[in-house]
């Protein structure tokens, strides 16, 4: 068993989902992958379950529905934290976070001991590719914006590439995660840094994918603006004692 699982949640995502796999098990650390699949109908699950070759390496777990991406995450450090792994990781099934930084992301902790680090894509200047120059000027004045409402120096904000250590995700009380959309990538890591857990930023190059449909849509950018508001004030009668 490794000391490290990548949960990867997917909805579609049958373009990418064998070849994201393949690259995280080419690594030369060894990683397990839990896939938290929400009844894709494109058959994303039917496809993991049938790569036996990788065996007790890759675990599925399967949905109902789509709940949103936090709830999918949730679900997931639930399992982690119940199997006993020490280094948790969120990923995307579409390439757009580079599999060969997932080393980097665990050294942080592993070895420069850091509670969580996060692939950044602002940590040194604007890293990101194949990005129309718009979305690029809504993300990154977007991690500005949760700066000046949180007060967390940390440059990348929203970014969903990232590794916990378990006594991160075994002190936040993951039943009362409020935000559900992206806007959770944001409230995890303001909990994170309201605990006092040292946290890392590794730079990265942000790729958007080649395959498949996005998921971004203007009812999570609404919740970005308005939740982080709202979890900035329900932050002041919370107690971060760990």
């Amino acid at each position: 068993m490794s000391d490290s699982l990548i949960i990867i949640p997917t909805y579609n995502e049958k373009e990418n989902i064998e070849k994201i796999i393949s690259a995280v098990f080419l690594l030369e650390k060894e990683f397990e992958i839990l896939i938290v699949d929400d009844n894709s109908p494109d058959g994303t699950a039917n496809i993991v379950k049938k790569l036996n070759e990788f065996g007790t390496k890759l675990h599925i777990l399967e949905r109902k529905g789509k709940q949103g991406l936090g709830t999918a995450y949730i679900a997931g450090f639930k399992w982690a934290i119940e199997r006993k792994y020490n280094y948790i990781f969120e990923m995307d099934a579409d390439f757009s976070h580079p599999p060969e930084k997932l080393i980097e992301l665990y050294n942080a902790c592993a070895i420069n001991g850091a509670d969580m680090s996060i692939g950044s894509r602002y940590k040194s200047g604007v890293n990101v590719v194949n990005w129309p120059i718009g979305r690029v000027i809504m993300s990154y004045y977007a991690s500005a914006y949760v700066r000046f409402i949180t007060g967390m120096s940390i440059r990348d904000t929203t970014a969903g590439f990232k590794c916990f250590t378990r006594k991160v995700l075994e002190t936040i009380d993951l039943d009362k995660v409020k935000l559900k959309g992206y806007a959770f990538q944001i409230e995890m890591k303001f909990t994170a840094w309201k605990f006092g857990f040292k946290i890392e930023e590794v730079p990265i190059i942000f790729t958007d994918r080649k395959e498949g449909a996005s998921k971004m849509s203007g009812g999570i950018f609404n919740e970005a603006v308005w939740g982080v508001i709202k979890m900035k004030l329900r932050s002041f009668t919370k107690n971060y004692k760990k």
